[in-house]
Parts: C-alpha cells; structure tokens; sequence
C-alpha cells in the first residue's frame, strides 16, 4: 500500500516537472534570446548591466564667484551746526550796550544838554547814532542768517542718514548643483573618451542608429529561423546559440512570430576596453507582438497575436579597438 501510494506521488512530481519544464521550453524560444541572457561581456559576463536611469533635468548654476559681505554698521551722520550762543551774546551784548550808551548820552548829555532846546546837540537820539544802530544790527543779522543757511544746508544728510536702510547684505549662498553627473554617467564617459582616442571618427548617435539596424536585422532573421545571413553581426559564441534555437524550432515544426515592432528607446549605459577590445552596453526598451505557431496548422501555441508585450533587454556589443565591424556579443534580460 505504501508503495503504491508512493509511485503515485512520484509520477505526479514527475508529470508537474515536465509540464514546468515544457512550458519554460516555448517561453524560452520567444524573440531573440527568448527572454534570456546569453553571450559574453568580456571580464564583465558575470556581474549584471549597470542599470538605465533617466537623465535628471539639467538646472542652470549660478555663478560660483562669493561676494565679500559688506559690514553690519549704520553711517554716523555729522554734528549738527547751530550758530554759536558765544556770538548771539556777544552781538547782542554790543548791541544793547551801544544802544543803551547812545540812549543815556542822550537823555544825561554834557554841558550841550544844558544849552535848552535850540541846541544842535539837544535831547534825542541822532541821526548818525540811529545810523550806526542799523549798521551793527545789519552786521548781526547777517552773521546770523549765514549761519542758519549753513545748518539748513547739512540737515538733508542729516536726514537722509537717519533714514537711509542698513547696506548690509548677507553672504551669497550657492545654490546645489542639479546636474552633476552619476558615477555611472561618469564611468560611461570615460569609456567612450577612451574609445575616441583610438578611433575619433566614433559618434554617439550614429552608433544608437547602427545598434537599432542591428536588432530589427537579427529578429528578422530569427523570425526566419536562419541566422546565417546575419553571421556577420554576431560573435561566434552568439551565433551558436542563436542558431541552435533557431534549429530547435525547425525541429519541433514551430515558428516565432515577431510582429509590430517599436522600439521606444536605445540608450547607452556601458563602455569600456580590454584586452584590445571596444565593449559597448545599450538598453533597449521596446514592445512588439511575440508569438509562437504550429509550423502546418497555424495554431498560435504560446503567446498572443493581438496582445502586445513590452520588453527591456541589454545589449553588448564588441570591436577589435579602432575598428568599424561591431557586433553582437551578448544579451541580458533587465534584473
């Protein structure tokens, strides 16, 4: 009884892994690579793709000049001017006194008082006496508004000191720099310098456009099962793999339909030299149509025909340093 019941489990088990492994089998044959990673990426096969990340926007930086702060400290206005009391006294003293000496020589003259009423020299202020009156007060005055009109003149810095805000200004602060590049950004662009200096014909955007030729070339003829047209596109250890799916799905009468191919993106994420090769790693991002069909009847076997499935894969490719011939050497799936 207990070995029956054992046989039983075991056949289960045995059934699930096959049904596992099937249907790993057809998911494996999808596209180019089947959704796997293959090939080879020199000394750096064993460790995954540095990932794609998106450019940050560029922000403008101002410039990093620091302007000296100017100190904390409000202008001293200058001594206000007044007319001196000291002269107004003494001017004024001068004044009343020869004022009061003209009086009482009037009033309590000499002997002329004495001569009556007819005199020439009788009771009374002069005219000579009221002249040099007037010429001394003129004399103050004088003093006195040239005095003022100095004071006037300095009262509006005066003014305007009082006023006037604080010319003190804090010290610039930069601000962060929004553009400086990743280290994978840098390490990037150190690869592809290197590559220029051995082959300054080299150009970014053309290679982007070569590596997009390459991939709509080498699913047509996986979609054909026959990568000999495209050998020359591929390493040899590419090639023997490709051509050994493409010889499994002849075998098993099957046939991988790629439709509706767009790709949205080829982005540039590696580059580096060894060992007198040029190794370039690009992302592409795409989507397409991917579906398998029996090589007689037609009938879709995995896959859809109506849904499309949108893909990221990384490509290497690899040269002889300096030269043109590019090809494919591996393909990894997005971890």
């Amino acid at each position: 009884m207990f070995a029956h019941k054992w046989v039983k489990s075991s056949l289960v088990i045995i059934t699930l892994l096959f049904l596992s492994l099937w249907a790993f089998q057809l998911e494996a044959l999808a596209r180019v690579g089947g959704g796997r990673s293959m090939g080879s990426r020199g000394s750096r096969s064993f460790s995954p793709p540095r990932p794609y990340v998106a450019p940050r926007p560029s922000q403008p930086t101002r410039p990093s000049v620091t302007p000296t702060p100017r100190p904390l400290t409000t202008p001293t206005p200058p001594p206000t001017s007044q007319p001196s009391s000291f002269w107004r006294s003494l001017g004024g003293g001068i004044l009343g006194g020869l004022a009061g000496g003209l009086l009482f020589r009037s009033l309590f003259g000499g002997p002329e008082a004495a001569a009556g009423p007819g005199a020439a020299t009788g009771r009374g202020i002069g005219f000579l006496d009221i002249l040099i009156l007037a010429g001394i007060g003129y004399f103050i005055y004088r003093y006195i508004k040239r005095r003022r009109q100095e004071a006037v003149a300095e009262g509006p810095y005066q003014s305007s000191a009082a006023t006037r805000p604080s010319s003190y200004q804090p010290p610039y602060q930069q601000p962060p720099y929004y553009d400086q590049p990743s280290e994978g950004d840098l390490e990037l662009e150190t690869g592809l310098s290197h590559i220029r200096q051995m082959d300054p014909s080299f150009d970014e955007n053309a290679f982007r456009d070569q590596c997009l030729d390459f991939f709509f070339k080498i699913q047509a003829a996986w979609g054909n099962r026959d990568l000999d047209p495209m050998r020359h596109l591929l390493t040899e250890e590419m090639y023997r793999n490709l051509s050994a799916d493409a010889a499994q799905l002849i075998a098993e009468r099957k046939i991988n339909k790629l439709d509706n191919i767009a790709v949205r993106s080829v982005d540039l994420t590696e580059a580096w030299q060894e060992s007198g090769q040029d190794f370039i790693t690009v992302r592409i991002y795409a989507n397409l149509v991917d579906y398998i069909v029996d090589e007689k009847s037609g009938e879709v076997l995995s896959g859809s025909k109506t849904e499309p499935i949108t893909f990221e894969e990384y490509w290497t490719f690899t040269r002889p340093v300096g030269t043109q011939s590019w090809q494919l050497s591996a393909i990894n799936q997005a971890s």
